[in-house]
């Protein structure tokens, strides 16, 4: 059977064969993980590899680990991090002082507050927006005219869905660039890009390794030619915000079961979202899939194959309450993070109690594991 070109293949067949990475030299199929800072030149003093001279700015697992990812987000261009929040001050570290920037309000609380002690710092003005608001973004964008425009979703915790499209029209009628955090769908159920994002952005920590043992991030883009990027990447290069070789295998690695791993999770956590939203210890399910979500049709447009693994609901009876079912969890492990194949539990409000966060909140991150046993741990938890 005749193989259709790289950009006809699903992400399923890009992930498995790791974008086509092997090893040329031993003929392995997994590609091989190498260690060197600093590489050879011959005795006229020419480089053995012209596309290697120091691993700050040259590594090949970090190649491989990008192509992959550029292949499933169908970008044009894609960067490697050392963590989220290092692809995030990387994109913001090019907004000039004095400018002004819109973001979206209730996202993760590292960035907003990495973002707000940022703005300080550069004298560039800040307008937080609840971006699922449309109306309200666009005419925030219009009255502000930002440089940048950051928007995530689906949002954690909340789990509030934005019109990307819409998002992209309104950002661009000001001039401005528009980020979508996609770290809750991956690239695997969601393309900003597509949809008229100039960046997409991801803290490759969460479902992309899927693991939970590898820290890292990732921009991708549709414009690999535009200003703004290559601020990005020279940045990155000059300030060192650079992935470890390991590292960069890792993810790889990681990267080759994502689709899989993503339907599976997607498929658990509407399991139990359903669950959950007819169980009478629950106040409030936060779930795009559920049809009574206030985002469900917009998310069912603008993503494809399921809505992720990350859902909130609220407990009943406050902090003691929620508090007290996160204790008597027995497979959800009490921990922050999400996207790994285990599932984990968080209370938020613990986290970021001044954010307007519900007490009674508990996050999950749905791993793999069979729902029948997840959903028995979260009955015995609630008290059914």
């Amino acid at each position: 059977m005749p193989q259709p070109p790289k950009s006809q293949l699903h992400p399923a067949t890009i992930a498995a064969q790791a974008a086509g990475a092997v090893d040329p030299a031993s003929g392995g199929v997994v590609p091989p993980v190498q260690f060197a800072t600093t590489y050879l030149r011959d005795e006229n003093y020419d480089l053995v590899n012209p596309d290697n001279v120091y691993l700050r700015s040259h590594n090949e697992n970090t190649r491989v680990a990008e192509r992959i990812l550029n292949a499933l987000e169908g970008a044009e261009g894609t960067l490697i991090f050392p963590s989220g929040m290092a692809a995030i001050a990387a994109v913001f570290r090019t907004v000039p002082n004095g400018a002004s920037v819109v973001v979206q309000s209730q996202i993760y609380w590292g960035t907003t507050k990495w973002i707000r002690d940022f703005c300080t710092r550069r004298q560039i003005a800040l307008h937080e927006v609840d971006a699922s608001d449309l109306d309200a973004f666009a005419a925030l964008c219009r009255a502000e005219k930002p440089d940048l425009c950051l928007i995530e979703t689906p949002s954690n915790p909340w789990l509030r869905i934005t019109d990307i499209a819409g998002a992209a029209a309104a950002a661009h009628e000001v001039g401005a660039t528009l980020v979508v955090d996609s770290t809750a769908a991956s690239p695997v159920l969601s393309h900003p890009l597509e949809h008229g994002a100039d960046i997409v952005m991801h803290s490759a920590t969460k479902g992309i390794n899927g693991h939970s043992d590898v820290l890292a991030g990732s921009l991708a883009t549709n414009d690999a030619g535009a200003p703004r990027w290559q601020m990005i990447r020279d940045d990155r290069n000059e300030a060192g915000a650079v992935i470890g070789p390991m590292e960069a295998w890792l993810l790889a690695r990681g990267m080759r079961t994502l689709p899989l791993r993503m339907r599976e999770m997607s498929r658990n956590a509407m399991t139990l979202a359903e669950f959950l939203a007819d169980h009478p210890q629950v106040e409030q399910v936060m779930y795009p899939g559920l049809p009574d979500h206030p985002g469900h049709a917009l998310a069912a447009q603008q993503m494809s194959g399921g809505y992720g693994g990350l859902l909130s609901f609220v407990v009943k009876g406050g902090a003691e309450a929620a508090l007290n079912a996160a204790g008597r969890l027995q497979l959800f492990h009490r921990a922050t993070s999400l996207g790994g194949v285990e599932s984990l539990v968080e209370h938020r409000h613990t986290i970021e109690p001044h954010t307007g966060i519900p007490e009674g909140l508990l996050r999950l991150s749905v791993g793999i594991e069979d729902v029948e046993d997840l959903g028995a741990d979260l009955g015995q938890a609630l008290g059914q």
